[in-house]
């Protein structure tokens, strides 16, 4: 049994700089996804051509997730971040302020592009500092991604409901985070590759070939849970309205109330990792997502549909900060922290994946059959989990005070 370890002041700026970096990203990324209608609106785009806007920015960041694997071997982390997080917020100024259709598919693309690079860049310095601290505190950034994601979205809404334009509602909210990113930049903590290069840049050794086929267990539920959870926000106003009957402003709040449940059980997840143990917060998440999707299925009602997507919120939201953990400490005992963010990077594409894959789904199976039994379809890929769940470490692993931390991790 291992004793406690008390974080030094170092690692704890650490942790709040990197959380404050989620919660920048998941506001940014609200206030994107939440005015599309807006943008499409402002530069003339037809509905014909947008699912292609849509789809390019996903693909780019799959890009630039792969970028930052090779771009790592040389930079740290830490910069990689501490430079995509203000180009990221810039981008979104840019598609508020483009001149032309032209001009706005540009910022889309270096939206895109960088994105991918924050994404990857901030999930393998969580997974570092996780490490570092030597109990669970994944669940808590990605608890930061979320409730910067409820600001993001309660801006947009304010921004359509004063009908602000895209440059009047993005300019200010840029004109704060770009430095409040800039500024909590200069406390990350790359732990990993200081103890293992002597904080030299560069002068880690060569790491090992990753196998990708160690990994498919962790990818496939990755984009399991990103099918999962692109089918709530693109379908959960929709559903609730034509399926289920519900008026026009409730059918808005399903989506609110999913982002508030995943906020909640991402807050308290960790205190679940370090007593249960990650494997049965995963296996519980899953029951809980397919529980919920089960629900929205079979919902005879506006209110028992909300009911089913509040326990989709709750179900989901543990299961992508784990996984990224499990690929890294994998990857890690294996091969060190090069192949811990080799790892993080390569698992970040499959996030895209779900996304790109999620929403078309569904509407196909709608439109051929019925969006009742189109529900039934992202819930059996996420009970494909419980096939994987030792993935995610031993079942014993608590990963908290008084308990000793796991030194294999069993892929499936």
């Amino acid at each position: 049994m291992t004793v406690p370890r008390v974080p030094g002041a170092r690692l704890r700026h650490g942790r709040v700089s990197l959380a404050l970096s989620f919660f920048v990203q998941g506001a940014v990324f609200a206030l994107l996804v939440t005015r599309i209608p807006a943008i499409q609106d402002r530069y003339g785009i037809s509905d014909a051509l947008l699912p292609a806007f849509l789809a390019a920015v996903p693909v780019l960041a799959g890009v630039g997730s792969v970028g930052t694997e090779q771009l790592v071997k040389r930079v740290r982390p830490s910069r990689v971040l501490r430079c995509a997080q203000p180009v990221v917020c810039l981008a979104l100024l840019a598609v508020g302020a483009a001149g032309s259709m032209a001009q706005v598919a540009v910022a889309l693309a270096v939206f895109g592009l960088s994105v991918g690079a924050l994404d990857a860049s901030m999930n393998m310095l969580g997974v570092s500092l996780q490490r570092a601290y030597g109990r669970s505190i994944m669940l808590g950034f990605h608890a930061a991604y979320s409730l910067g994601g409820i600001v993001g979205a309660s801006l947009a809404w304010a921004g359509a409901h004063w009908q602000l334009s895209l440059a009047l509602l993005y300019g200010p909210v840029v004109a704060v985070l770009v430095p409040l990113a800039l500024i909590v930049g200069r406390w990350f903590v790359d732990r990993d590759r200081q103890d293992a290069a002597g904080g030299q840049e560069g002068a880690a050794a060569a790491v090992p070939p990753l196998a990708m086929r160690l990994l498919l267990p962790l990818c496939l539920v990755m984009a399991f849970a990103y099918i999962g959870d692109s089918t709530v926000s693109n379908w959960s106003a929709k559903y609730l309205q034509d399926v289920l009957g519900s008026s026009e402003q409730l059918a808005t709040v399903p989506y609110n109330v999913y982002m508030v449940t995943t906020l909640l059980g991402r807050a308290v997840g960790d205190l679940g990792v370090r007593r249960f143990g990650a494997v049965a917060v995963v296996r519980t998440g899953t029951v809980v997502a397919a529980g919920g999707f089960a629900v929205v299925a079979a919902a005879p009602g506006a209110w028992a549909g909300m009911a089913g997507f509040t326990l989709l919120g709750l179900g989901l939201c543990v299961i992508v900060p784990q996984t990224f953990a499990a690929a890294g400490r994998y990857a890690f005992e294996r091969h060190g922290p090069g192949a811990s963010d080799m790892a993080v990077a390569r698992l970040n594409i499959f996030n895209y994946v779900g996304f790109l894959i999620g929403s078309p789904l569904v509407g196909a199976l709608g439109d051929a059959w019925s969006y009742r039994g189109a529900m039934l379809v992202p819930m059996v890929l996420v009970l494909v989990t419980l096939v994987y769940a030792r993935s995610f470490g031993a079942p014993e692993a608590r990963y908290g005070d008084g308990y000793e931390r796991p030194r294999t991790a069993d892929v499936g």
